[in-house]
């Protein structure tokens, strides 16, 4: 597989000829959902779900279909009907050619006073993880974790350690959009040195193979 890493949250993930991206939110460029033959969301915040971007890659291909749970499902299916899926936790499928295990129930506190929303994780090819705002145990070795280094809930020591939980090959930075240019090389020689796996940071376009 090919991931394109694309801003904040969002990543595509190409196998086959056939394109899969994870969060294309308010924070991710415009076209970020175009040319998707599956696209997942795993909550509602408007950093992984921006209802115009789904709308585009929904409308660019008419054979591309949609997998998240209720609070974004039900914001989209009348527009799209037979097209949009609701998941939770322990959930499986198989869509355009990926296999996708959805993991996770809750958002991560971000304040006592603030209600938590639910969340999932998906599970790509049992290879990466994408476990959207919180940090999530997929429950499987994996190869390449993708790693939320930066957000109003966590701190980097609870970052550490979840990539020391977890225990992929690799993990590579997404939820980076509030994270300055001062603070990468701190966060990158922490989690590098501490994490126990290889770190890697991309920029907006840039790839790997997983």
């Amino acid at each position: 597989m090919e991931l394109t890493k694309k801003s904040h949250a969002c990543v595509r993930i190409e196998q086959d000829g056939r394109t899969l991206v994870i969060d294309p939110g308010a924070f991710s460029e415009p076209d970020a959902a175009i040319g998707a033959d599956v696209i997942l969301v795993t909550h509602e915040h408007a950093d992984h779900f921006s209802e115009d971007r789904l709308r585009a890659g929904l409308e660019a291909n008419p054979a591309a279909e949609l997998w998240t749970l209720a609070s974004v499902a039900d914001k989209m299916s009348a527009a799209f009907p037979g097209r949009v899926h609701t998941v939770g936790h322990g959930d499986s499928f198989t869509a355009a050619g990926f296999d996708v295990q959805v993991h996770g129930e809750l958002h991560a506190v971000i304040h006592p006073d603030i209600p938590r929303i639910t969340n999932i994780g998906f599970l790509v090819n049992r290879a990466v993880f994408h476990p959207g705002d919180a940090l999530t145990l997929p429950g499987h070795a994996v190869d390449t974790l993708l790693l939320p280094v930066m957000a109003p809930w966590n701190k980097i020591s609870e970052v550490i350690d979840y990539v020391r939980e977890v225990k992929p090959r690799r993990a590579i930075d997404v939820h980076d959009a509030l994270l300055t240019d001062l603070a990468r090389p701190v966060y990158d020689l922490q989690i590098g040195n501490l994490g126990g796996a290889d770190h890697l940071r991309l920029s907006s376009g840039e790839g790997t193979t997983v």
